[in-house]
C-alpha cells in the first residue's frame, strides 16, 4: 500500500511540474500604443498607450489601464502555445469593417501566451467575413 501512494504521489508532482511550463505569464506586464481605438472584451478604449498586466486574483484575467488612468477593463484570456517562441512581444488584433478587437498578447521569447476570448459582438462582426489581422509592436514592462 505504501509503495502505491509513493507511486501516486510521484505521479502527480511529474504532472504538475510539466503543466506549469504551459501556464501562460506576463510576468511584469507589458505596455503597447495604438493609433485606433479598439475593443478589450466588452471595453472600448480610445487610441493611445496601455499598460497589460495578468490580475492578481485570476492569473486567466487581464487587466488593461491606459497610461492616463482614465480607462482600464477586466477581459477574460485564454492561455494557449505555439510551438516557435516569439520573436517579438506584441499584442495581435482582429479588424472587422471599422473596429478593432483585441485577440492575442505575446512575449519574445516564450511559447507561450493568451488569446482574449470573443466577444458576443465580435462573433456577430465574424459572422459577415473574416478578419484583417495585424498586431502592434508591446514593451516589456
Amino acid at each position: 500500500m505504501k509503495s502505491f501512494s509513493k507511486t501516486t504521489v510521484m505521479m502527480a508532482v511529474l504532472t504538475l511540474m510539466f503543466a506549469m511550463p504551459l501556464t501562460a505569464q506576463i510576468v511584469n506586464g507589458v505596455t503597447l500604443k495604438t493609433s485606433f481605438p479598439f475593443y478589450a472584451g466588452y471595453t472600448r478604449m480610445p487610441a493611445g498607450s496601455y499598460s497589460i498586466t495578468q490580475s492578481k486574483i485570476d492569473p486567466n484575467t487581464l487587466l488593461i489601464q491606459s497610461a492616463d488612468g482614465k480607462y482600464s477593463a477586466y477581459f477574460d484570456a485564454q492561455p494557449t502555445q505555439t510551438e516557435q517562441p516569439h520573436a517579438k512581444t506584441e499584442a495581435t488584433f482582429d479588424k472587422y469593417g471599422s473596429t478593432d478587437y483585441l485577440n492575442g498578447v505575446w512575449v519574445q521569447g516564450q511559447q507561450s501566451g493568451f488569446r482574449i476570448q470573443p466577444t458576443k459582438a465580435e462573433q456577430k462582426d465574424a459572422e459577415n467575413g473574416a478578419p484583417q489581422q495585424h498586431s502592434v509592436e508591446c514593451a516589456q514592462r
